[in-house]
């Protein structure tokens, strides 16, 4: 039963990291040009991610919200994002603008093309997972966009009418509300539009790990660089951010799950949701406002590829 456990881990991860792969050698071997991650980063944000998100909150239902673990989760969410946000940025040195792409390194959570295979594995049911879905996109990333967009300012000001005109500038977010609004009022979409959607949606995960990829190779640092750019991870931060991501997440989660007396089946799913690995969702924000594509991406390679023992030895220890 272990192995089979671990076998299906594996092949969850296999395409992650083939795409992650072969976005590295495209681009060192030429084939997507110099700006071939960065275009690919905003073809993602601009378009086929919005797309996956409106489908995804459309089709998904509004009601039925498990309150307790669905609790236990947002603490530890808000527990990591904090720190990562206020504490472990500060540490380093890093600026204000800097610091909430810190803070979603550390807690914000691959629910997509990784939560929804290690849930259907691991948990054997994908409801748990859809309300995290809905945290992040609902609350923790306006949250973590309104904070990029207010520094992105040149005056660093917080502006009212900034803040109320993010949804129509930001696609990720009118998105998102676009797709809560067509599933509470019960709207389906045109067959035409939900096949052009589907087709678009399509490319967000993979054209996402390409382009994370292909940054890896040019924040590579060769032998003879010493001194390290701003935007450049420390191996100390890296360690910091992959600590809280993948052992002070489930942790936290874990502890609110005990003080909130959850069943075991709902302390699993909060534990194993909150050991996922970072999404790839937080290099793309990074590139699209210039901070952190660095650390994001190298975020990403690792806890992606640690996570694999961690969400093993916390669906062993806790089914």
């Amino acid at each position: 039963m272990a192995g089979d456990l671990r076998m299906s881990l594996v092949s969850a991860f296999v395409p992650i990291w083939i795409l992650t792969v072969v976005g590295y050698a495209a681009c060192r071997w030429g084939l997507l040009g110099e700006a071939g991650a960065s275009v690919l980063g905003r073809f993602v944000f601009q378009l086929a991610m919005p797309a996956a998100l409106f489908l995804a909150l459309s089709g998904m239902p509004l009601s039925g919200f498990a309150g307790r673990p669905l609790l236990a989760f947002a603490a530890s969410t808000a527990a990591v994002v904090g720190f990562g946000w206020f504490g472990a940025s500060r540490l380093f040195g890093r600026e204000p603008g800097e610091r909430p792409i810190w803070g979603m390194a550390a807690g914000y959570v691959n629910s997509a093309n990784l939560g929804i295979p290690i849930a259907t594995q691991v948990l054997g049911d994908v409801g748990f997972l859809a309300q995290v879905v809905l945290l992040q996109v609902l609350v923790v990333a306006p949250v973590i966009l309104v904070a990029l967009d207010r520094h992105s300012d040149p005056a660093g000001r917080i502006r009212v009418r900034r803040i109320v005109s993010l949804p129509v500038r930001n696609p990720v977010i009118l998105a998102s509300l676009l797709g809560v609004a067509c599933s509470a009022a019960g709207l389906p979409l045109p067959a035409a539009a939900d096949a052009t959607l589907t087709l678009l949606s399509g490319a967000a995960a993979p054209a996402a790990l390409v382009a994370l990829g292909a940054s890896l190779h040019h924040t590579t640092p060769s032998r003879d660089d010493r001194a390290a750019p701003a935007g450049r991870a420390a191996p100390a931060e890296l360690a910091v951010i992959t600590a809280l991501k993948l052992v002070a997440q489930p942790a936290v989660a874990y502890a609110a799950g005990l003080a909130l007396h959850l069943p075991a089946p709902q302390l699993l799913a909060v534990v194993v949701c909150a050991g996922l690995p970072t999404a790839q969702n937080t290099f793309i924000f990074g590139q699209e406002y210039g901070v952190g594509e660095a650390v994001t991406s190298h975020t990403v390679l690792l806890t992606t590829t640690l996570s694999l023992a961690t969400l093993a030895a916390a669906a062993a220890l806790l089914r």
